[in-house]
């Protein structure tokens, strides 16, 4: 789970890093372009950024579907649990159970229901064309605008980010069966500071 656990982590940073690089660069090259700088304005305006607005909201939509995942993981996603906290032991676990539960059984129907309009979408094409299988009344899906991307590859991350969602919310509850405890995230925790300070 380690490696699970390391690429969520790194796929949410590199998607949050890369979509704030874009706009940052696409902003520049907007302000700069209207600044009349022989030569140099000619070359800006030669350049297309018509895509940065588009690629980074599909980052940020990848960013966010991951990231609800890492919350779950973590317990950093937003509670009200001030009634649960006040019911006696018996009572608490099992609302937080039926809590888990519901994360669960919600994660998982969104999951089974994106994961059909994904298919329906143009996956179903792009994986009969893969597999050699005929093609015929199989539409191709449509495209993203300024991308051009085939769409059902955006709309992924629904199907994959709410399926490790739930995936998260079962890994949990298994936990909290177990254990009792529930993850907790500590704001004041830096991770690998304890290893540079040890060295």
């Amino acid at each position: 789970m380690k490696f699970l656990d390391h690429l969520e982590e790194w796929l949410v940073t590199f998607l949050m890093g890369a979509a704030t690089l874009i706009i940052f660069v696409a902003v520049v090259h907007r302000y700069m372009a209207g600044i009349a700088i022989p030569g140099l304005q000619d070359w800006l305006l030669s350049i297309s950024m018509s895509w940065a607005q588009e690629l980074t909201i599909i980052m940020f939509v990848w960013m966010c579907k991951f990231g609800a995942a890492y919350g779950v993981r973590t317990g950093i996603h937003v509670g009200v649990d001030v009634l649960i906290n006040r019911l006696d032991d018996k009572m608490r676990r099992k609302f937080i159970i039926f809590g888990l539960c519901a994360g669960v059984v919600f994660t998982g129907i969104v999951g089974a229901l994106a994961s059909g309009f994904v298919w329906e979408n143009g996956a179903h094409h792009a994986w009969f064309k893969v597999l050699g299988l005929s093609l015929e009344g199989i539409p191709e899906g449509p495209t993203t605008p300024d991308l051009e991307w085939p769409t059902w590859m955006v709309y992924s991350a629904v199907p994959l980010g709410t399926g490790l969602m739930c995936f998260r919310f079962i890994q949990v509850m298994i936990s909290f069966i177990k254990t009792g405890e529930l993850p907790h995230h500590d704001h004041g925790h830096v991770d690998g500071l304890e290893e540079e300070v040890a060295k």
